[in-house]
């Protein structure tokens, strides 16, 4: 410890200089995100993608064959032709689309041929073994066929083509396209440069700036491929959005088809991003496959834990859909760590990386319940007919400890108010009974504010052989293996965890990834505070260890101490308003959360143990951020950050973002409370939401950021650099820039602009994100 500290040149003695020299403070931190959008075309059953591949599949005409022959059940044909036939608001989710190639330059051909090859980074390399699947002719006319993850990409490649502006406009196109990508069913952007603290601002409102920035650049490459490769003209109006969760219509499809079906229309070709683009594609289909088998598996634990007392189950579909699921990942970079592992004779290297990082992580983990529901969240309606433990409880088997889960399943139910007469009860079974009983009683079932933590596998636990966070180089390895022989994971996938290390060796800088991240309602106000918070508890989980306050010993790496932690995070994206922690607990960290917990008490019904109140210890955790890092919130200028988080706590109705975005998606829906609906009307009512009107306040809020932004690009300062002159010059023609946006706007928002104005838009949006990034490397040339 003090030969680490002296390598790193920590102050230890005064908390001033504590501050300044720790890792993770404002000053030494780089933040970036990831971001993954939800997508849909617009169309009729007759020309969007998803419907004509389903119609025309071998799939569909077997099943018809099958029918006839009585071989298959009417139903399933019949469900199967109602998805296509019951689509009244002609919306197809994660559709792809199907657009003409002499509709692209020369250069976004270039692009996509060099796409289609098997090795990207040899030219001489044959074309991908599935390169036909992307190729059609129709009426002797050669169609592309491709998601919306690569028409981004493509679009940007076709904007920046022949014909642009000026040579630094075409730059940052070319460097932007290896931004876009997508290896699950979502498309993926992750950020163009990473951003640090600036005069104007703090990592956190830095980082949402630049996700704004990319999330309207995104939208204009939506509408540029609309107009521009004649896909609204054919019927295929493409959207883009923010969604956390697999769609309605898509779960419905995935219960009437094969996975392996399921698999072809929705999982990605892994155009862009990876030069073996083929193996990238199997890989995620071996994702899709294990995580369905780990679904099944996670029956067999609720049955081991009591859960599951009989043979009455209903089982998961053997296709699990969870990795439609959208969120954000925050990731954040620590200079003078970073400094360190390129040195190798600095003394700090790998060992030093991983026994200090799992500690740290360890420690964050126990204030991650400040962030769920709070910053971002994914409500969802969940029916009594649906309340089977073996549905909603999802991948948490694996998540969590017996007891844990066991307790965990109680107090869900009676926040559910699933009894009858008093007595616990939930779903027999056979719909038509489950339904009379539902109406009979008035069980409404439950409302869960962040449905998505639940409904994917977001942190595996380790097993009483392989801790993941013991700080032992090699410890995820054997924990992957373990998982393995289990049936729970495969070795080739990276280990799931809610905060993830991002090891210098495979990511060229050190730091932290939060994956606990859905829907952010509006990105200044809650992903800049969340991404402030996240600083600061990971600065603060420094200040312990480097201070000799916590180290591994207090955190024991035992299954059942990482579920005790974790469960409080579970709760919270639930909304179970109490836990239960050991009495006699060996995590320390967490005794000492829970004695300074008001309102505590020895539990009437598991002995040996305390009863928490979910609220009164976020209050806690928040008086620890200001007792233990004064100094921390002082640097960063995050007393903002804390006093917007205690309204959060104080009045969730009003400021927390699970609440807010609940309230406005049953206003949207006509009720008053989201249990007045039933499940399909508010989940159907919360998808229409993010779709439309939730999509274009968050298009309002980017051209806010970005007009301020080009401002800046096009002032007095920028103009006498000289820098961007001829390039600005080239799209505006002498125009200033904020006012040529504002111009803009109302046909921007209505999507009526013509690709000319799209077009300019583009440039200028690449010019104003090229400067941003000189900007930060000019300010953190070490970064």
């Amino acid at each position: 410890m003090f030969r680490t500290i002296h390598i790193l040149g920590i102050e230890t003695v005064t908390a001033d200089g504590l501050a300044r020299t720790l890792p993770f403070t404002p000053t030494d931190t780089t933040a970036g995100s990831e971001n993954e959008y939800q997508t849909a075309v617009s169309g009729s059953r007759s020309q969007v993608d998803l419907a004509r591949e389903i119609e025309d599949s071998g799939f569909f005409r077997n099943l018809k064959k099958r029918t006839l022959r009585g071989d298959a059940p009417r139903s399933s044909l019949t469900a199967l032709e109602r998805f296509l036939e019951a689509n009244e608001e002609g919306v197809w989710e994660n559709s792809w689309v199907r657009l003409p190639v002499d509709t692209l330059t020369p250069f976004a051909r270039s692009i996509l041929e060099i796409d289609l090859r098997s090795d990207k980074g040899c030219a001489k390399s044959p074309r991908r073994g599935d390169a036909c699947r992307f190729h059609l002719c129709e009426n002797g006319q050669e169609i592309l066929r491709i998601p919306i993850s690569y028409l981004l990409k493509l679009a940007l490649a076709d904007a920046v083509g022949e014909g642009c502006p000026h040579p630094t406009i075409q730059a940052a196109g070319r460097s932007a396209m290896d931004h876009f990508l997508s290896d699950n069913t979502s498309p993926e952007t992750f950020s163009f440069h990473p951003v640090g603290l600036t005069q104007d601002s703090g990592p956190g409102k830095a980082v949402a700036r630049e996700t704004a920035l990319r999330f309207m650049l995104s939208q204009l490459l939506i509408q540029y491929a609309n107009r521009q490769f004649g896909l609204t003209e054919s019927g295929q109006k493409a959207e883009l959005y923010f969604a956390p969760h697999p769609p309605i219509r898509q779960k419905r499809l995935n219960n009437l088809i094969s996975d392996s079906f399921y698999r072809a229309l929705f999982m990605s070709p892994c155009l862009s991003g990876w030069n073996d683009g083929e193996a990238k594609h199997r890989y995620m289909h071996l994702c899709h496959e294990v995580l369905s088998r780990s679904q099944l598996n996670a029956v067999r634990k609720l049955r081991e834990a009591g859960i599951v007392a009989n043979n009455l189950v209903v089982l998961p579909n053997t296709s699990n859909i969870s990795l439609a699921n959208n969120g954000t990942h925050i990731s954040l970079g620590s200079r003078k760590l970073t400094r360190m592992l390129k040195d190798p004779d600095s003394g700090f290297g790998p060992q030093e990386e991983k026994h200090y990082g799992d500690l740290a992580i360890k420690i964050v983990e126990h204030f991650l319940p400040l962030f769920v529901g709070t910053y971002s969240a994914a409500p969802y309606r969940i029916d009594f007919m649906d309340f089977h433990p073996e549905r909603v409880l999802g991948f948490l088997p694996h998540e969590m400890d017996f007891t844990h889960l066991r307790m965990f399943w109680r107090r869900w139910k009676k926040k559910a108010s699933l009894k009858i007469l008093g007595r616990s009860i939930t779903p027999f079974g056979p719909e038509w009974l489950d339904r009379s009983l539902a109406r009979c009683f008035r069980l409404k079932g439950d409302h869960v504010p962040d449905f998505r933590l639940i409904d994917y596998l977001v942190a595996l636990m380790a097993t009483d052989e392989s801790p993941a966070l013991d700080g032992c180089l090699g410890n995820d390895l054997r924990l992957k293996q373990d998982l393995g022989d289990m049936g729970v994971f495969d070795p080739c996938m990276p280990l799931y965890m809610l905060y993830r290390a991002r090891c210098f060796k495979t990511m060229g800088f050190t730091g932290f990834e939060g994956r606990h991240y859905s829907l952010f309602e509006n990105l200044t106000r809650d992903m800049g505070h969340a991404a402030n918070l996240q600083m600061l508890v990971t600065a603060l989980a420094y200040k312990y260890i480097f201070t000799g306050q916590i180290s591994h010993g207090d955190i024991p790496d035992s299954p059942f101490v990482e579920s005790e932690r974790r469960q409080i995070f579970f709760g919270a994206a639930v909304g179970i308003p109490t836990f239960y922690v050991r009495s006699d607990t060996p995590n320390r960290l967490l005794a000492r959360m829970a004695k300074r917990t008001p309102n505590i008490r020895a539990s009437r019904r598991y002995g040996g143990y305390t009863r928490v109140r979910a609220v009164d210890f976020k209050k806690t955790l928040v008086a620890i951020l200001r007792e233990d890092a004064p100094e921390l919130v002082e640097m960063g200028d995050f007393g903002q950050t804390l006093g917007d988080l205690d309204l959060r706590i104080e009045n969730p109705g009003h400021h927390a973002a699970a609440d807010r975005l609940t309230r406005r998606i049953c206003d949207r829906a006509g009720a008053k409370s989201s249990t007045d609906l039933s499940a399909d009307e508010f989940n159907a009512a919360a998808e229409s939401f993010y779709r439309k009107k939730l999509k274009t306040e968050q298009l309002e809020e980017s051209l806010d950021v970005w007009c301020d932004q080009v401002g800046r690009l096009d002032g007095l300062s920028s103009w006498r650099s000289g820098t961007y002159n001829q390039a600005l010059f080239s799209i505006l023609k002498g125009r200033d820039a904020a006012s040529f946006v504002n111009a803009l706007r109302p046909a921007l928002l209505s999507e009526e602009l013509s690709v000319q104005a799209i077009t300019r838009l583009i440039h200028l949006l690449l010019l104003t994100l090229t400067q941003m990034k000189t900007q930060e490397a000019a300010a953190c040339p070490e970064g």
